[in-house]
């Protein structure tokens, strides 16, 4: 039986009353408390249910379009509080959204198809987003959500952190900042059981060592990046941060629609070809975006805010990673990192289109339909070419929660 109320996603608020309601039936074991402000004014809430000291914590919401993670976040706390097993000398925290600004800009609960999740999409450039802006920024600059996870780590000290992210597209995968040994196998149970596929070569962890199919290992420090021209590396993340303490992060991505052209490990007949491919095709479309903002920027004088911002900054990445593509060694060579690579090849310009047109819809600019019929184009290709399927949210929520409580079992293990 599923513990959603409903199968969507829920809303921040809708999160908060959750938590609220948790607390008042249950004040003994659940506390709820601001740990922080957003940018502008809102409020990030920490959940705790149980009081030792050994303690997980679990952030959900760092990246607005990847909604599934607030799902996930109401069932486990739901779980802990009533699974006396699961608070045996743990404590467990929840933050129930790291970027509620972000959240309140992606405006798709109930996604219908791929282009129904683009048109209201937001992912915040780079040096906006909670847990990747210490990469990208000096510390003195960072944003207060940042400030806020990272004081909540510092505070607890929690032997593992979990954050709950996801794709909209793909398969499903973890990162982990250091192994856990034995998380593969129920982690790959879970994902068979309910139909979703694991996705082997995730472009996200390129080059990393893998514990088990779909469980990548983060590389030390000063290690080559995969992808030189990014900007960001996970490594100077808040992921990085509970490493102080002797814990580690595991980042847990599921998918809103599946494909199983991302889980095959067969070798590729010729991925270098491939990936010299993809570049050409990513820096193609990206153009096209490129031409429709220089027509309208003009126009647009005066106008900035976090939609503009992160569409200039998603385009601004794809010259860089055209090249590493061209110019670098393939950092795998099967079917699965091929398709993984195309799947981000599309994502990237299309995320940038679908930003774009928000903005000039939001000011009625004439450039708004050419654009509208690209981000339709791009999403019908998108879903075609990879067979989209549409996950079940109660099955996008059990593989994460059940990787969730896997990762909490065994990195205890491996502390003790």
């Amino acid at each position: 039986m599923s513990l959603l109320p409903e199968l969507r996603y829920p809303t921040v608020t809708e999160l908060v009353s959750s938590a609220r309601a948790l607390t008042a039936d249950n004040p003994g074991l659940c506390t709820l408390r601001q740990v922080g402000l957003s940018r502008a004014g809102r409020p990030l809430h920490l959940l705790s249910v149980g009081r030792a000291r050994r303690a997980v914590l679990v952030v959900a919401g760092a990246h607005a379009n990847e909604p599934t993670g607030g799902s996930t976040l109401r069932v486990l706390a739901q779980r802990v509080l009533y699974e006396r097993e699961l608070r045996d000398g743990m404590s467990w925290h929840f933050l129930l959204c790291a970027d509620p600004d972000g959240a309140s800009l992606h405006i798709t609960p109930a996604p219908r198809s791929l282009l129904d999740y683009h048109r209201g999409f937001f992912r915040p450039a780079g040096p906006e987003q909670p847990e990747w802006s210490p990469s990208v920024l000096p510390p003195d600059r960072l944003p207060p959500e940042t400030r806020a996870l990272t004081g909540v780590i510092d505070e607890l000290r929690p032997y593992l952190q979990v954050t709950l992210h996801g794709t909209d597209l793909g398969g499903s995968w973890v990162q982990l900042t250091r192994d856990i040994p034995g998380l593969a196998e129920p982690f790959a149970k879970s994902a068979a059981e309910l139909r979703i596929p694991v996705e082997t070569g995730a472009s996200d962890a390129a080059g990393w060592p893998a514990s088990g199919p779909g469980v990548h290992v983060m590389p030390e420090p000063g290690s080559d990046a995969a992808y030189p021209s990014m900007p960001d590396d996970a490594r100077n993340s808040t992921w990085y941060h509970a490493h102080r303490y002797g814990g580690l992060t595991a980042v847990v991505e599921v998918p809103m629609w599946a494909s199983d052209l991302v889980d095959d490990p067969a070798p590729h007949p010729a991925p270098a070809a491939a990936l010299r491919r993809l570049a050409h095709r990513l820096l193609r479309d990206a153009l096209e975006v490129e031409r429709v903002l220089a027509e309208a920027l003009p126009r647009l004088e005066g106008v900035d805010g976090p939609l503009l911002r992160a569409a200039k900054w998603g385009l601004e990445l794809v010259p860089g990673l055209a090249a590493d593509w061209i110019h670098t060694p393939p950092a795998d060579s099967t079917m699965a990192y091929v398709g993984s690579v195309d799947a981000f090849a599309r994502r990237l310009p299309l995320r940038a289109a679908a930003m774009l047109l928000r903005v000039l819809q939001e000011n009625n600019d004439r450039a708004a339909p050419r654009l509208e019929r690209l981000v339709a184009a791009w999403s019908g290709s998108f879903a075609e070419r990879f067979r989209a399927r549409w996950v079940p949210l109660e099955h996008q929520v059990e593989h994460q929660s059940r990787t969730v409580l896997a990762a909490a079992l065994h990195a205890r293990e491996r502390e003790t």
